[in-house]
C-alpha cells in the first residue's frame, strides 16, 4: 500500500456516546469488546506524524466490501469529548499479521497517517489527556447499523523506551503555538495514551515587522517620517536636475548589495562605467531607518537616472517616478512558477486591489518573453516594460573560472562536501509572510533519509530566509545532515549540488542551467495548488519527479529516477539566453541605452527584437 500524508477527520459532538463508553465498569467493557478480533500490526512516529496498520472486526459479520465498513481513529479527552480521524480501508493480506484471518473479513484491514500538528482545524491538537479506540462502524444502505470501539492494545512494542515525544508547530499571523506532545502506554484503558502540553502560544500581530529579529512597532513620528515626510522631500527633491550618470542600488531586504544587484555594479566596475553609484540596504523593512537614511533615499530616488531594485520596495512603490528617470526591477527569481503579485488579486494574501506596489516600474527585466504577459500581468504594468535580458546572477553558470574558484573555497571552508555528493533541500515557506512564514519539517523522516543515503550522500538544507522555525537536527545524524539556511548566496551552493530537492520555489530555474537532476517534494501539492495557483500546471511543468513522502523520495535517489530527459525543454523555454551575459545585457541595454540607441519592438507573434544604431 503506498505511503500518503493526507488525513481526514470528524469532529463527534455528541460526547454522551464517549463519555458512556469510557465509564462503562470494566466487566462490561470485556463483554462489549469481547466479540471484537482485532491487532495494531505498524505504529510509527515521525515528529507528530502517527502512521498506523492493522484490522479490526466483528466475529460474525462478514466484510467482503470495503463499502460495508468505516474504521476511524478515535481519540476521547478527560471531558469526554471526541476527535476523529477517518482511517483507509485496505484488505488483510495488505497487513503483515502473523494471525490467519478468514477471508470472510477480508476488508478489516486499514490504515492512516495522521499529523497530529494538524489535528484541530488545521491546529495542533489542544492540550489535554486524550485515549485512543479503533472505532468500526457497519453499514448497509448508507445507514450505520453497528457501531463498536477497541483499544489498540499494548503499543510499547512501538516505541523506544515505551514513549514518544516531540514538538507540534502552528504559525499564522495571529497565533505562534509551540505544543509538547508525549505518547505512552495506559495501562488503565490498554491502549496508547496521547497527551498535549502547551509550551507557547503568542499573538505576532501584536509583534511588529520581523519577529526574527524582534523589531518593535514604530512610533507615530517615524512612521510620518516614512511616509508623508519621504515623499514630500522626494517632490521637494525635484528642484535639482537628474543626474543622467547618477544610479542607484537599492534594498529592503539586505544588509549589503548581492544577488542581481551585485552583478550589474561588478559589470560596470569591471568595464569602469564612470557612474556615481549610490547605495541604499537595510535588512529588511522592519528595521528603522535613521532621519538620515529616510532624506538620503528621498534624495537619491530623485536625482538617480536609474534606481535598480531586486524585490518590491514598499517605500518606493508610491513614487512617481520623474520623466528622465528609470525605476528597474530586477527582480531575484526567474522564469514565472506560482502565481504573484497582481496574478494573486483577490486571493488570501493577495495584494489589495488599490495597492501601489510594483506599479510605478518603468522597466522589469525577466529571463525570457515566454514570461513576459505573466510578469506584466504581476507587477500591473504594461508588457512593453519587460525586458527578456536574462538573469543578471546567472551569469556565474557559464563562468567556469568563477565556478571552480567558488567551488574550492567551499571545498575549503567545508571539507565534509568533498567526498560525497551534495543534496540540496531548499524548499519554499509556507505561510501568507514574515509573521508567519515556517516550513513543517515532521514531513521529513530523518532516520529513513539517512539510513538509506548516508554512505553516497550529504545533505544540505537552505531553507528561505524568512521561515520562522528552526531545524533542529539529531546528534546521531551530524555527519551527513547541516543547516546552510544562513548562507545567503544560494547560486554558489548549487555549484556543488549534485541534485536539489525542492517543491515550488524559483531556484529550480537556476539549476536548470546546470543540467542536473532536481525532485520536487510537494507533500502537500493540491492544497497549495488550490491556495496559491500557477501560471502553469504543476506535474507537467517541472523538470523532474514528484514525490510526497520520504519514502517515495529515497525509493527516486537510490534508484536514480530523476526524470533528467524533462530539463533541456524546460531550460530552453524559460531562458532566452544561455550565454551569461545578462549583466552585459541589462548594462548596455538598459543603463547605458541613451549613447548607445537602442530600439525594442514588439512585432506581432510577442517576439521581442532589437534594433541598434543612430537615431
Amino acid at each position: 500500500m503506498e505511503e500518503t500524508i493526507k488525513q481526514s477527520m470528524s469532529h463527534d459532538n455528541n460526547s454522551d456516546n464517549c463519555t458512556s463508553l469510557i465509564q462503562l465498569p470494566k466487566a462490561e467493557q470485556k463483554k462489549y469488546f469481547e466479540d471484537i478480533d482485532f491487532e495494531i500490526t505498524s505504529l510509527n512516529w515521525n515528529g507528530s506524524i502517527l502512521k498506523i496498520k492493522g484490522y479490526s472486526y466483528i466475529q460474525g459479520i462478514s466484510l467482503t466490501s470495503y463499502s460495508n465498513i468505516r474504521k476511524k481513529l478515535l481519540l476521547i479527552n478527560e471531558d469526554g469529548e471526541c476527535l476523529k480521524f477517518v482511517l483507509e480501508d485496505i484488505r488483510v493480506s495488505e497487513v503483515e499479521t502473523t494471525k490467519k484471518v478468514d477471508g470472510t473479513y477480508q476488508w478489516a484491514g486499514f490504515t492512516g497517517i495522521i499529523n497530529f500538528s494538524k489535528a484541530q482545524e488545521n491546529k495542533p491538537l489542544l492540550p489535554g489527556k486524550y485515549q485512543t479506540y479503533i472505532e468500526l462502524e457497519y453499514l448497509k444502505n448508507n445507514q450505520t447499523l453497528i457501531t463498536r470501539r477497541t483499544p489498540l492494545g499494548d503499543i510499547r512494542k512501538f516505541l523506544k523506551n515505551n514513549f514518544h515525544s516531540t514538538q507540534m508547530e502552528f504559525f499564522s499571523s495571529k497565533n505562534q503555538i509551540v505544543d509538547n506532545l508525549m505518547v505512552t502506554y495506559d495501562v488503565n484503558s490498554k491502549s496508547m495514551l496521547l497527551e498535549s502540553i502547551k509550551i507557547r502560544d503568542i499573538n505576532p500581530s501584536l509583534i511588529y515587522g520581523d519577529i526574527k529579529n524582534k523589531t518593535r512597532k514604530p512610533g507615530l513620528i517615524y512612521r510620518i517620517f516614512r511616509s508623508m515626510v519621504f515623499q514630500l522631500l522626494y517632490y521637494l527633491f525635484h528642484v535639482f536636475p537628474v543626474k543622467t550618470r547618477r544610479i542607484l542600488f537599492a534594498s529592503d531586504s539586505r544588509e549589503e548589495i548581492g544577488g542581481n544587484l551585485k552583478f550589474v555594479y561588478e559589470e560596470m566596475v569591471n568595464r569602469e562605467i564612470d557612474f556615481d553609484y549610490k547605495f541604499m540596504f537595510k535588512e529588511n523593512s522592519f528595521v528603522k531607518k535613521s532621519l538620515i537614511e529616510i532624506v538620503k533615499l528621498a534624495y537619491y530616488c530623485a536625482t538617480s537616472k536609474n534606481i535598480l531594485l531586486e524585490e518590491n520596495y514598499p517605500m518606493i512603490s508610491p513614487l512617481k517616478i520623474r520623466k528622465k528617470a528609470d525605476l528597474i526591477q530586477l527582480w531575484h527569481g526567474a522564469g514565472a512558477f506560482k502565481k504573484f503579485g497582481y496574478s494573486r488579486l483577490g486571493q488570501p494574501g493577495g495584494p489589495k486591489i488599490n495597492s501601489k506596489d510594483h506599479r510605478n516600474y518603468t522597466k522589469a527585466v525577466v529571463s525570457t518573453k515566454n514570461v513576459a504577459t505573466h510578469y506584466a500581468e504581476s507587477f500591473d504594468i504594461e508588457k512593453d516594460r519587460i525586458y527578456p535580458l536574462g538573469v543578471p546572477r546567472t551569469d556565474i553558470f557559464f563562468d567556469e573560472e568563477y565556478k571552480e574558484q567558488k567551488k574550492i573555497e567551499l571545498y575549503e571552508k567545508y571539507p565534509f562536501l568533498k567526498d560525497k555528493k551534495v543534496i540540496l533541500f531548499a524548499p519554499t515557506f509556507r505561510g501568507r509572510g514574515r509573521k508567519e512564514a515556517h516550513y513543517p519539517m515532521e514531513y521529513l523522516n530523518f532516520e529513513k533519509l539517512y539510513n538509506n543515503l548516508k554512505d553516497e550522500y550529504v545533505f544540505l538544507f537552505k531553507l528561505h530566509f524568512i521561515i520562522l522555525n528552526k531545524i533542529t537536527i539529531p546528534y546521531q545524524y551530524s555527519d551527513f545532515f547541516y543547516d546552510f539556511s544562513e548562507y545567503r548566496e544560494v547560486n554558489d551552493l548549487l555549484l556543488i549540488t549534485d541534485l536539489l530537492i525542492t517543491d515550488y520555489s524559483s531556484i529550480c530555474f537556476e539549476f536548470s542551467l546546470l543540467d542536473k537532476p532536481m525532485l520536487f517534494f510537494a507533500y502537500d501539492v493540491e492544497e497549495y495548488i488550490s491556495k496559491r495557483g500557477f501560471y502553469y500546471e504543476y506535474q507537467s511543468f517541472i523538470p523532474g519527479n514528484l514525490v510526497k513522502t520520504t519514502n517515495e523520495l529515497v525509493e527516486k535517489i537510490v534508484n536514480k529516477d530523476f526524470a533528467e530527459e524533462k530539463i533541456k525543454p524546460f531550460r530552453d523555454y524559460f531562458f532566452d539566453h544561455k550565454d551569461g551575459k545578462a549583466s552585459q545585457r541589462v548594462v548596455d541595454e538598459l543603463i547605458l541605452s541613451e549613447s548607445q540607441s537602442f530600439i525594442r519592438i514588439l512585432d506581432k507573434d510577442d517576439s521581442i527584437k532589437e534594433i541598434s544604431g543612430g537615431l
